[in-house]
């Protein structure tokens, strides 16, 4: 295990760049570079942005960054707005003008974001362009619909829905049509994400009972495994965890392994499991008071942020 950098303070997200050669984190509002090999954090300017959630992301290739900034200007409250911004800093540019928006993805070809977002009191999934315009809403159903993933080709998405009463996993063209039920078990089940091969979906399972349109932390849930060609679903996993756990895309690039966040230890700690289930989960940290949220393998899979 390396520590590239050690301070006092809050740390969230860390997100490989393309090359493997820096972190992007989020910390108190701002977007940072942090080098692999040791170093300062050094801040990525985005001007006004200031006030940055968890939710950023690399474009596929490797040029722009996306950001979600909660801007006053625009909201007193749920006023999360996406831009995009050159990977070395600079000023934002808007692309979504309605508010609250909170970007997820970004697909494969690099022209849409998507994103999860409120309008009319409803949470719904939406997708646009990265020059702007107008946005594309690709859900409608009553409750909320959130967590879209891509699938590696970009022909669908994988999202999690609460219209059946139960939160389950769900599918759907890119272009929003074709909505159909991937689970339908008596768990609360989120955040799906497709492996690299798109022939899994890794997602967590809420053991117990729980508001179907929330996700909280610390309870019992699994990380379990659907196989596409056959249906089939297997638990890869127990452990005490929810919001964070598998937030974002957490496959090793191979495929062959997961990573996930859990306090089963007493502290949160990175964990990983592989996906034929022929070993137990391992620990991969142990660094006591340290909060760690969304584990990314780097590409060439040897390290794990």
């Amino acid at each position: 295990r390396l520590v590239v950098h050690r301070e006092e303070g809050s740390f969230e997200a860390p997100r490989w760049t393309n090359d493997g050669r820096c972190l992007l984190i989020n910390r108190q509002g701002k977007l940072y570079r942090l080098p692999v090999k040791g170093g300062s954090p050094q801040e990525i300017p985005t001007g006004f942005a200031n006030q940055l959630n968890n939710d950023h992301g690399i474009s596929p290739d490797g040029n722009m960054l996306a950001i979600s900034h909660n801007n006053r200007e625009i909201a007193p409250r749920e006023n999360s707005a996406i831009y995009v911004v050159p990977i070395e800093g600079g000023t934002p540019r808007l692309v979504t003008r309605q508010v609250p928006s909170y970007w997820h993805g970004w697909s494969p070809n690099g022209r849409l974001l998507a994103y999860v977002a409120k309008r009319n009191s409803d949470y719904n999934i939406f997708t646009i362009p990265v020059e702007g315009g107008e946005e594309r809403q690709l859900t409608d159903a009553p409750g909320l619909d959130d967590g879209p993933d891509y699938t590696p080709d970009g022909r669908h998405i994988y999202f999690n829905s609460v219209r059946s009463g139960k939160m389950q996993i769900w599918r759907m063209k890119a272009d929003g049509s074709g909505q159909t039920q991937a689970t339908t078990d008596g768990f609360n089940n989120w955040f799906p994400h497709p492996s690299p091969d798109g022939k899994r979906v890794v997602f967590l399972s809420y053991l117990e009972p729980i508001d179907p349109a929330t996700h909280p932390a610390n309870q019992p849930v699994a990380l379990r495994l659907l196989d596409l060609a056959t249906g089939e679903v297997r638990e890869l996993c127990r452990l005490m965890g929810g919001q964070g756990t598998i937030y974002v895309p957490s496959w090793s690039p191979d495929g062959s392994r997961i990573a996930f966040i859990s306090d089963r230890s007493g502290e949160e700690e990175i964990w990983v499991v592989g996906q034929d289930g022929s070993r137990p989960a391992e620990q991969l940290t142990n660094g006591g008071r340290a909060m760690r949220y969304a584990p990314e393998w780097s590409p060439d899979g040897k390290h794990i942020a």
